[in-house]
Order: C-alpha cells, then structure tokens, then sequence
C-alpha cells in the first residue's frame, strides 16, 4: 500500500485475493506456519478497508503492497478454478465405512454426486487438491453412530441441507465470498447418532499457483 492510499476506503474481493497469494506464498516458504496461516487468511477475508489488510503482510517480504493503488477499474482476478472444473465422471462415485473408516483425498475428481454411508464408522472426504466433474456438485450422507469429515478450500461455497436426529450437520465458518469460477458443493443426508463436519484448509494446488497468475494478482 502506498502513501496514497487511504486506509478507509473499502477493499475489492481481488484485494483480498491479493494478501491470500502472498500469505499462500509465505506458507510455502516457511516464513508462516499452519496455524499462522489460517489466522492471517481468516482475518483476510473479514477485512473489509484497505487499513484492515495493511497489517496482514506487513511483516512479509512481498507484504508492502497488500493493496491495489490505483482506483481505476481492475480487471477480474484469475482465480484457477477454471483447470479444476474438469468435467466428465469422477473417479470415485461413493463410499462405505461399516465398523471402519475411509478416505478420499490428494488428486482425485469428485462427482456430480458422491454417496457415503457411515455406520459405527468414519469418514473422510478432502477437496483441498481435487478436480470437480461440475461447477455443482453433492455429497449425500447417512450416518448412523459414526461420522463424515469434509475438508474444502477457501473460496468454494458451501452449502448444507443435511438432517440430524440426536446428531448434527456442521456448517462451516464463512470466510467471505465465494471466488469467480469457484464450485459449489451441497452437502445434504441424514445423521442419526452421527455427525457431518465441514472445514475450510488451502491444500496444496492453492499454495503452488502458476507464477504468471501470481504476476497478475500482484501487478
């Protein structure tokens, strides 16, 4: 942020974008740990002015521009889901954990609709590093004394419809609005002694970005 720019005016979703690169950048360079990390994006994404964003990245090489300067009209940032949203089938089309547990995680693609059924057992569902056969997609769940982890990147919107009896469909902490070009995944099902929760972690394709789509959040 420069001189010129006065801390109360109010900040774009590109903005936030912005400082989101650079702490996603400091991350990987193992100038912020996990927990760092998640505190500094948390805050990101709730600010709401440029004073608000300063401090985020101040203290990080590439943090004394967390801001645009210019008040011209920007251009829409490029938000890489577009390489994500692969269409076609998923890899996987469901999953059963019966006194046991599974897992769907790393580089996979997810389905238009993917069914779990947990009894006595546990699942877990990761999207952090995988493809999306559609812009919309669905998790179905029924579980019954067990449970289903979902783990989502930032900017994927989330939304739940899921019943519980004696148990309970976690929503997820709001980290601010969706990203352009970003999937949609509805959790939806039935828990009876059981349990869904959601979380929100980067994984690792939204810390390695390509170097020219740093270039142009950044210019």
């Amino acid at each position: 942020m420069t001189d010129d720019t006065r801390p109360e005016l109010r900040a774009s979703d590109a903005d936030r974008e912005r400082v989101a690169e650079v702490l996603r950048d400091a991350l990987a360079e193992g100038r912020l740990d996990m927990d760092e990390f998640e505190e500094r994006l948390e805050a990101t994404y709730r600010a709401r002015t440029y004073g608000e964003l300063a401090p985020i990245t101040r203290d990080l090489p590439a943090g004394t521009a967390p801001a645009p300067v210019s008040f011209a009209k920007e251009p829409a940032a490029q938000s890489g889901w577009s390489s994500r949203v692969v269409g076609g089938e998923g890899s996987s089309a469901g999953g059963v954990a019966i006194l046991s547990g599974f897992e769907r995680k790393g580089r996979w693609t997810m389905p238009k609709r993917f069914n779990c059924l947990a009894l006595l057992g546990g699942a877990d569902i990761d999207l952090r590093d995988a493809d999306f056969a559609d812009h919309e997609v669905e998790i179905n769940v029924v579980a019954v004394m067990g449970g289903v982890q979902v783990t989502v990147p930032p900017g994927v919107e989330v939304v739940v419809r899921g019943v519980g009896v004696m148990g309970a469909f976690e929503h997820p902490r709001d980290e601010g609005p969706p990203e352009p070009g970003a999937p949609r995944v509805v959790i939806g099902g039935f828990a009876l002694w059981g349990g869904v929760g959601v979380t929100r972690k980067a994984g690792r394709r939204s810390l390695k970005r390509a170097p020219q789509e740093r270039g142009e959040l950044l210019d």
